[in-house]
């Protein structure tokens, strides 16, 4: 299969220096050096969950992972997300998810992202509703609190499991990253709650992201790696359960991307004050949801095509339907059809109706590794505590 283009961005070297020196005077805690992140710790939902949800709840099935690891992974992707390439630019290996037990390394980090997470207690759990126990309160008080505590205990105690888990010191210079947000807004949505209803309750949700953010610091992360939520109404699920929604020029839902702006609006104003409130915190905000929109305003420009259709998926202009699901079988005329994937995925931007293709994930991650998107302007390696 034949990578999408992916776009380059060309910044000279007295420009570059004069994007980071700007950013070093506004907040003198970022460093001018590439930094040495020994480990990562991933808060979030199915945009960086590596196996969490997988492991617990809901056995992720083929044709997941079927891209890069050739069998499913954990992952609701047809192969690595975000998250993985982070990982991989920086020279750690894969995250392992907390909740896997199985063949599980955490000596560079934990991701305690698990698919369907959401920021506040959601109202409806799977497998009622849809939505993961394990929210951003968890993820923090029952979770990570736990496993900083256990992990010295167990290097302390030695032998084999000692290997396993990082050393003391890692999580003061560890990156911790967050892309969770989505969740909160779908609820929302599929709650019956007007456009009106979810934007009012938007301030709640950036509120408990920011107190979770403030606890973790308290435990001692200093660098902070921050994702705003991409263009939700450009998503093949909100697309084929909101028929009736103004779109725009490109084929999205309007007001429902607007949603998700509000978020993201709210989200960078939170983070300027947390700033204040942390002032050893190196704290990255990134707009994700500017470089996915470009997938959906000019994909052929990228190397992509039909970005609002499902690679995965089944049933109508969207190729997604409530009724059956990516990896899953329904009968049409009396014979059992499985819902596979489409021919080249690595053209493709969407997966199963709400999560990327491994080929967006990686232009994306390209994007925003630059600090291009990045507020301030630091690339990911170098967006570390200078203290």
């Amino acid at each position: 299969m034949e990578s999408p283009t992916i776009l380059k961005f060309t910044i000279s070297l007295p420009f570059f220096c004069m994007l980071l020196l700007f950013a070093f005077t506004v907040n003198p805690v970022f460093g001018l050096k590439r930094c040495n992140f020994p480990a990562i710790f991933n808060f979030g939902d199915s945009n960086s969950d590596t196996g969490g949800l997988s492991a617990s709840l809901i056995t992720i099935t083929p044709p997941y992972g079927e891209t890069y690891f050739h069998k499913p992974a954990g992952r609701a992707s047809d192969g690595r997300l975000m998250i993985d390439f982070m990982a991989k630019s920086l020279g750690l290996p894969y995250l392992s998810a907390y909740l896997d037990s199985l063949g599980t390394n955490f000596s560079h980090g934990a991701n305690f992202a698990t698919s369907a997470s959401t920021i506040r207690l959601p109202t409806n759990i799977i497998p009622a509703g849809g939505f993961s126990p394990f929210y951003l309160d968890i993820q923090y008080s029952q979770q990570f609190v736990q496993f900083k505590s256990r992990s010295q205990m167990i290097r302390k105690k030695g032998g084999i499991f000692a290997t396993l888990m990082p050393k003391a010191d890692y999580f003061s210079k560890a990156l911790y990253t967050f892309d969770i947000g989505q969740n909160d807004l779908s609820e929302g949505f599929f709650g019956n709650m007007t456009i009106e209803e979810v934007n009012a309750s938007i301030p709640d949700i950036v509120n408990k992201f920011s107190i979770n953010v403030k606890n973790i610091y308290n435990l001692g992360a200093r660098s902070f790696w921050i994702h705003n939520t991409g263009p939700i109404g450009c998503l093949p699920y909100i697309l084929a359960n909101f028929p009736s929604a103004q779109r725009d020029s490109y084929g999205c839902a309007k007001s429902y991307n607007d949603v998700a702006q509000y978020f993201n609006h709210n989200l960078k104003e939170a983070i300027v004050q947390l700033r204040k409130e942390l002032p050893l915190a190196a704290i990255t905000y990134v707009d994700i949801y500017s470089v996915k929109y470009s997938l959906f305003t000019k994909p052929k420009e990228y190397g992509f095509e039909l970005p609002l259709v499902a690679c995965c998926g089944y049933g109508g202009m969207y190729n997604d339907s409530s009724s059956v699901g990516c990896g899953g079988t329904i009968t049409v005329n009396g014979s059992q059809i499985f819902v596979g994937s489409c021919e080249h995925p690595s053209v493709r931007v969407n997966w199963d109706g709400v999560h990327y293709t491994e080929a967006a994930n990686k232009f994306v991650f390209n994007q925003i590794s630059t600090g291009a998107f990045s507020d301030p302007p630091i690339p990911l390696k170098m967006a570390c505590h200078n203290i």
